[in-house]
Parts: C-alpha cells; structure tokens; sequence
C-alpha cells in the first residue's frame, strides 16, 4: 500500500482518471490518503478523514511512507480558521491555503503554518453556525468544498469538521447518520435538514438554523426559509426543495 498527502491548496478529485471527467470532491492541503490504484497519469484514492474516493492528477500530491501514515493517524487534527491563509515552504515562498485545511501535517512536508488555527477538543454545537456564516456568499460548485466554489454537502462536510465531527462527503450518506425529527420544531441550530428529488433520493442538504432560517448552498451559499414543506426561496417567491427529514448529528 502507499501512500500520499496533498502539499497544494485545491485539489480536484475526478470520477474517472481523465481531466474532463465529473469533480466529486476536493483535497484540501494537508489531506493525507491511501492509494488503492494506479494509471499512467492518475492515482485512485481513500481519504483518510472520510473514506472518500476519486481520482487525482499524479503531479498532485506528495509521497508519505507507511510509518509516517500510521503516526500521522494517531495526532489530533488542528484546522486553518481564517478563508484564506498561507503557509511558508522550505524554500521560503508561501503557499496558499483554505479554511479547513490540515496544518497538524505541515511537518510532513516540511512547511511552517504560523496562522490563525483551531483544535477541536469536543464537537461544539454553539460553533457549527458561526463556522457555516464564514462560507456565506460562496458560489455554488458541485463537488467544491472551499470558499471559493462548494456544494451542499461540501458545505455541511466541512462545517462539521471544523467543530471536530467527521462526516461523510454524500449528502444521501450524511442522511444516514443521527437521529430523525418528527418536526422542525423540534430542531437545533446546527441539525441537518435533508431534502429530496421526485424520485425520492436525497440530493441537497443544508443547515438549519434559530427561528426556521435554514443555511444552504444553491447557486451561492445563503440563508433561506425552512416549513414543513421544505426551502422557500423569497427571492424567486416558491418552494425550490422538498423536506424529506431533519436529522440530530449531535
């Protein structure tokens, strides 16, 4: 097995190992992962952080050995807090990165983070929201998850990340976790609110907020009502999503 970390600030990770394939997803720097294949120009790859996969351009990324892998597992995580930061690299330039980034693993590739950083030592409700508000007025971007372009579960993914809570990447796997409400009501800033298509999958999802606001990315992340119908959208005047279930996470 071996094994890889992202040492750039975004990385796409692709369906297929071709550029022009779907982005499902994003590294972010510091990410580390397991490569499961190998082509002549891609890597396929396991997440560490949510065991997700994808392809990644092999130029991409730098090379770990297994130890330096297996004691990377044990630390804990400690996040870059502000949109945008940088790190500076052994030659002395600076690299940027995102919020959400992995700065407990510069030490792997050698690089110096003196920025504004947060570990997480207990899964903080009262933090989820004013994390959530930092990404508010990001363009929407299907498999995006930084500042700069995210989707709905990128959004809700990278929220919970930074209070220290691991979820999946897939809003229909998010969907899986916690315990159902019965009514908003009887929801909490911070629970997850998930919606579906007219073939009844789970395809968006957003994050529900005090007195039935609800926090989202569709076209640009923004706060929108929530009833028991689903998102109204006050600019456009209708309904744009069907609620299909509120869920606990914490």
């Amino acid at each position: 097995m071996n094994y890889g970390i992202c040492h750039l600030s975004i990385v796409p990770m692709r369906a297929n190992p071709e550029d022009a394939s779907e982005l499902v997803s994003q590294l972010l720097y510091g990410e580390i992962f397991k490569i499961i294949d190998q082509r002549k120009k891609w890597i396929k790859i396991r997440c560490t952080a949510d065991d997700y996969i994808g392809w990644i351009d092999r130029k991409q990324y730098a090379s770990i050995t297994a130890e330096q892998y297996n004691e990377a597992l044990d630390r804990l995580p400690i996040y870059s807090v502000d949109l945008v930061d940088y790190v500076s690299t052994p030659n002395g330039a600076l690299k940027s990165i995102v919020v959400g980034s992995s700065v407990h693993y510069c030490d792997l590739l050698g690089d110096t983070f003196e920025g504004q950083k947060h570990q997480p030592t207990q899964e903080n409700r009262e933090l989820i929201i004013e994390q959530a508000l930092l990404y508010l007025g990001t363009p929407y971007l299907w498999g995006g998850k930084t500042p700069f372009g995210i989707d709905c579960s990128g959004l809700t993914q990278m929220v919970y990340r930074l209070i220290g809570r691991s979820i999946p990447r897939d809003a229909k796997d998010q969907a899986q976790l916690g315990d159902a409400l019965s009514f908003i009501e009887e929801s909490s800033p911070g629970d997850l609110a998930f919606f579906d298509n007219t073939e009844g999958k789970i395809t968006h999802v957003g994050l529900i907020m005090k007195d039935n606001y609800i926090l989202h990315a569709h076209g640009e992340v923004r706060i929108d009502r929530l009833d028991q119908t689903g998102i109204f959208n006050t600019d456009k005047n209708t309904h744009t999503h069907k609620l299909r279930v509120i869920k606990k996470i914490l």
